[in-house]
């Protein structure tokens, strides 16, 4: 039965790849589906499938435009040996809780998981749909999304992509990871601002309707690879149903019994993606939202209120240095019962004033989820005292979400199993993560890539290929510009 995909702030409906390929509806809204699908096959079917096929099966409920064999090349394009393990997202006991590492990817963070095959995904769309632009994938990071699209898109023809950064607001690897991509489509521009400012100015670009005509004219189309695209939510499900279907099959639960999962939190996609799995059928009781200092999910968790107007906090956790959650907006609609114009107002009110206020109806439809925040200080413990008393290292983004958890379960004293989603590899903050673990390394003078051989020693876990790679790899990109010249570079990329 075919599931067609409506705008969060109007009546616009599209199918699947035409959804995946505009990625913003026209209106400015979100593309979600008009319903929520049940899971086909029973927990115990899906537990005897590797990640492949349960891919499949999930994907096949929400992409009903595309064919079996479209669908599934798609999904082996994506899932291969670019993972540096068969079963693509594994899950190791820690402490009391299943860490379900989504960073065995090409650039080691859980962005690949999706990013992945959103390139495959939206070739498949443009032939799908006769397109014969050239589409342009513009996209906003706080440092995973834009190495994961970038590595995605790179050389992949009929498409260009541009990533835009905040200089100074990811960290050192996550900087040389992007400025040292290859494609001669791509291209990386650090803009003088934070993370919401180049969400914001992306979200602008593709509003801007002379921009569109002047580009359409000239051959190209715009689309997105950050989570605002239902090509990137998805297939994030997809690990959340696995992962649960894992701990059945091990005997580590019983099928059918309730977890909790728990998800460091910027955007809000990655839960959001949690949540639509909840709603297929899988048996999610909470929903654990981990914010660091940056807690502007929290208080909306406890009040009701969403307020941006606050100070913007530079932490060891760069990718939920956030304070615009895109993906609340898929929430918000459910919310209101599915009412455009409700959802609308309520993001005029943030775009305008910075700040809006739900009802205690819609608030009460909140208590599936949990909103949870960890301070620095925290997060550093907790990944110094998960390594001393279990030898297991997590990244600070990883350790805001098990704080969280640990913090949860001190207030409640409930021990249902829980799942954590470990987002990114440790190699991917090593100087944040090495502080924590012993205060010496500290000392500045001590290099990113001397951290990296010192916690592969200490974790006794090999180097990942994307680090090696960089080590030596020459910067290609030195873009840099305003949050207001994002226009003139996109132009000038595009030859216009």
């Amino acid at each position: 039965m075919e599931i067609l995909y409506r705008s969060t702030r109007g009546d616009e409906r599209v199918s699947a790849s035409q959804a995946i390929l505009k990625g913003l509806s026209g209106d400015g809204g979100l593309y979600v589906p008009e319903r929520i699908p049940a899971l086909s096959k029973t927990l115990e079917e899906l537990g005897q499938m590797d990640y492949q096929e349960v891919a499949y099966e999930v994907m096949k409920l929400f992409f009903t435009d595309f064919t079996e064999e479209e669908l599934k090349g798609c999904i082996a394009k994506a899932y291969d040996d670019k993972f540096d393990t068969d079963v693509i997202a594994p899950l190791v006991e820690a402490d009391g809780a299943f860490y379900l590492e989504l960073f065995h990817g090409k650039t080691i963070a859980f962005k690949d998981m999706a990013l992945s095959i959103l390139p495959h995904l939206m070739i498949t769309a443009a032939k799908k749909n006769r397109m014969d632009r050239e589409i342009v994938i513009l996209t906003a990071t706080s440092g995973d999304t834009g190495k994961a699209a970038l590595a995605g898109f790179a050389d992949v023809p009929g498409t260009r992509i541009i990533v835009f950064y905040p200089k100074g607001g990811v960290s050192p690897i996550q900087e040389k990871q992007m400025v040292t991509q290859k494609g001669s489509n791509t291209l990386v521009v650090g803009i003088d601002g934070n993370f919401d400012d180049a969400q914001t100015g992306v979200k602008k670009l593709f509003s801007d309707r002379g921009l569109a005509a002047e580009l359409e004219e000239a051959g190209f189309v715009f689309s997105s690879a950050n989570s605002i695209n239902i090509g990137r939510l998805v297939p994030q499900i997809v690990y959340y149903v696995y992962a649960y279907t894992r701990l059945a099959a091990e005997g580590r639960i019983k099928a059918g019994d309730p977890i909790h999962v728990t998800v460091p939190t910027g955007n809000f996609g990655n839960i959001l993606a949690a949540f639509y799995a909840k709603n297929m059928g899988l048996p999610i009781a909470r929903l654990l939202c981990a914010s660091n200092e940056n807690k502007v999910l929290y208080d909306f968790f406890r009040t009701g209120s969403y307020d941006r107007n606050r100070e913007f906090i530079l932490t060891s956790s760069p990718s939920m240095d956030i304070l615009i959650s895109s993906n609340l907006e898929r929430l918000i609609f459910r919310l209101t019962k599915e009412d455009p114009s409700q959802t609308a107002e309520l993001m005029s009110a943030l775009s305008g004033e910075g700040r809006y206020e739900i009802t205690p109806d819609m608030q009460e439809r909140l208590k599936d989820f949990y909103g949870g925040y960890a301070k620095e200080a925290e997060a550093f413990a907790k990944i110094r005292s998960l390594y001393e008393k279990t030898g297991y290292v997590i990244d600070t983004h990883t350790a805001v979400a098990a704080a969280v958890y640990d913090a949860y379960r001190k207030e409640t004293g409930d021990e249902t199993p829980t799942v954590i989603a470990s987002t990114a590899s440790p190699f991917k903050f090593t100087r944040s993560v090495m502080q924590a673990i012993d205060e010496k390394y500290k000392d500045a003078s001590i290099g990113d890539f001397e951290l990296v051989d010192k916690l592969s020693a200490l974790a006794n876990v090999q180097v990942p290929r994307a680090i090696e790679e960089i080590r030596t790899a020459p910067v290609l990109h030195r873009a840099q510009c305003g949050k207001d010249a994002m226009k003139d570079v996109v132009r000038q990329f595009l030859g216009q």
